[in-house]
């Protein structure tokens, strides 16, 4: 089941106070950006944030970790209810973009 249209149009509204936020469609499922960096990826209608040990003191009682795909890396599965939250999830999804590593430039073809 592929994520829908309207579930990012929601997000990207959320995450619309943060600069330089964005989404990248991939089989369709998403990828979100964040500084340029992948952040979090958007699979079946749920949000799952790379995991960092801040995302982990944000998320508090709530943190669970999830997998956005078979064979994908666990995440920190973000339930429904704290999306609606947009000052909570701006601030993990900011977070995570801090101390995250700039992403490796991909080399050029010859």
């Amino acid at each position: 089941m592929a994520t829908k249209q309207s579930t990012m149009d929601y997000l990207l509204d959320q995450l619309s106070g943060l600069a330089n936020v964005r989404a990248r469609k991939m089989f369709g499922e998403y990828a979100l950006y964040c500084q340029d960096k992948v952040v979090a990826l958007v699979c079946n209608d749920e949000v799952f944030v790379k995991i960092t040990p801040e995302g982990k003191k944000i998320m508090g009682k709530n943190y669970e970790e999830g997998i956005a795909y078979p064979g994908a890396k666990p995440s920190i599965h973000v339930p429904g209810d704290l999306l609606e939250d947009r000052k909570f999830i701006s601030e993990l999804v900011s977070q995570t973009a801090a101390i995250l590593p700039m992403p490796k430039p991909k080399k050029k073809m010859i």
